[in-house]
């Protein structure tokens, strides 16, 4: 299947863990180095690690991240095949929504940022109290649902595309996404990402595929 993002640049196997796209203290003070140190090679690599075992010598062996997500979310039996498959191209996609340097929506994606939110201060506003208000562990979401640019948040591994939403940006939610930088401060945390370090050009890119 095809996924109407900039999936070659976050990484389509299920074997392979991409590299970070900018330096480990790129992000402070925001996320720290220490963070980034056990979120990616930890927590991130954890998935892949476990979905490497878990589809060795099955038919999701050939298969891409995004088919063995699509296929596992039909088949309750293959939940927990699901919930490593999400998590490892969640956290892809993760990376690619940050950078090291404060952007601004620019063209089309400002354009329609300024239809549906009102201004860009609204766009963020919006993706902070998704990020901020989902309960226990998740991820909150800049997407295009049926046209229109919508901030949602997940629960858990959920991912956006198998509801039919097109993701520009997420927010991870988890507790090891801040922890160590913020204790239970998770609305801090969230909203410096949000004001500091999306990545708007590939939110962009993104949205010219939706």
């Amino acid at each position: 299947m095809t996924i109407a993002i900039d999936a070659d640049r976050i990484g389509r196997s299920p074997l392979a863990q991409p590299p970070l796209p900018f330096a480990d203290t790129a992000l402070e003070p925001v996320i720290s180095a220490k963070t980034l140190t056990f979120h990616y090679g930890k927590h991130h690599k954890g998935y892949f690690d476990t979905l490497h075992k878990l589809i060795a010598d099955t038919p999701h062996a050939d298969a891409t991240l995004e088919e063995i997500i699509v296929a596992a979310a039909a088949d309750p039996a293959q939940k927990k095949v699901f919930n490593n498959a999400a998590q490892a191209w969640n956290h892809n996609f993760y990376w690619n929504s940050l950078c090291g340097d404060r952007q601004t929506p620019e063209g089309d994606l400002a354009a329609a940022i300024d239809r549906d939110f009102g201004s860009l201060d609204g766009c963020k506003a919006a993706l902070a109290e998704a990020s901020i208000n989902q309960f226990g562990t998740g991820w909150g979401w800049l997407v295009v649902d049926g046209g229109t640019l919508k901030a949602v948040s997940t629960e858990d591994a959920d991912v956006p595309f198998v509801h039919g939403q097109v993701p520009l940006l997420t927010v991870d939610v988890w507790e090891h996404a801040y922890y160590l930088d913020y204790q239970n401060r998770r609305p801090d945390h969230v909203k410096a990402v949000v004001e500091s370090h999306l990545n708007w050009a590939f939110a962009a890119r993104n949205f010219a595929q939706s």
